[in-house]
């Protein structure tokens, strides 16, 4: 019987992006292939910059075999410029908010947990209070699976012209269902 080899969650911070960086466009690659061509997914290559750069920014890489299966990243969101801002009439206790920018696996690794054990590793231990990410809102089978780790919709925005609407959702960190 073989067994098929185990996956290897590794942590990586803003000092790593140079070692790191062709990883996650290689699975954006082929996250993304039928897509492509769109000109909002061809600009990843900026997200990761634009993201790495930032202090704080912290990122999972799930290996299996050796090779990169799946990612998530993100970084500490600007006080006062949270995505989550506009959309409550009462700002939390404690506003300090981990910004969730992506998670992203490899199509045949899709819908085996896989997902959610990267999330759980992306926030495990963060200091701040809430995380906060966006889902194209034309995939209400992702958002509901979001709800299903804690987060809830607290509005929609369009943050370039040539991206998506997306859900805002936020998730708060100290509760005790938190992922």
């Amino acid at each position: 019987m073989t067994t098929a080899p185990a996956i290897d969650l590794r942590r990586y911070g803003h000092n790593d992006l140079a070692d790191i960086r062709q990883t996650l466009l290689d699975v954006h690659a082929d996250a993304y292939f039928e897509r492509r061509h769109e000109e909002f997914v061809q600009r990843f290559p900026w997200f990761v910059d634009h993201w790495g750069q930032r202090e704080g920014f912290a990122c999972v890489v799930a290996y299996e075999g050796g090779e990169p299966i799946g990612f998530t990243y993100g970084a500490p969101g600007e006080p006062g410029r949270e995505w989550w801002r506009e959309y409550l009439a009462e700002e939390p206790a404690d506003p300090s908010t981990f910004s969730v920018s992506e998670l992203m696996l490899k199509p045949k690794r899709r819908k085996q947990g896989l997902g959610e054990r990267l999330h759980t590793a992306l926030l495990a231990d963060r200091p701040e209070a809430l995380a906060v990410l966006t889902v194209d809102t034309k995939r209400p089978r992702l958002q509901a699976l979001y709800e299903g780790w804690g987060y809830r919709k607290v509005g929609e925005r369009q943050p370039f012209p040539d991206s998506p609407l997306y859900a805002v959702m936020l998730l708060d960190l100290r509760a005790p269902s938190a992922s």
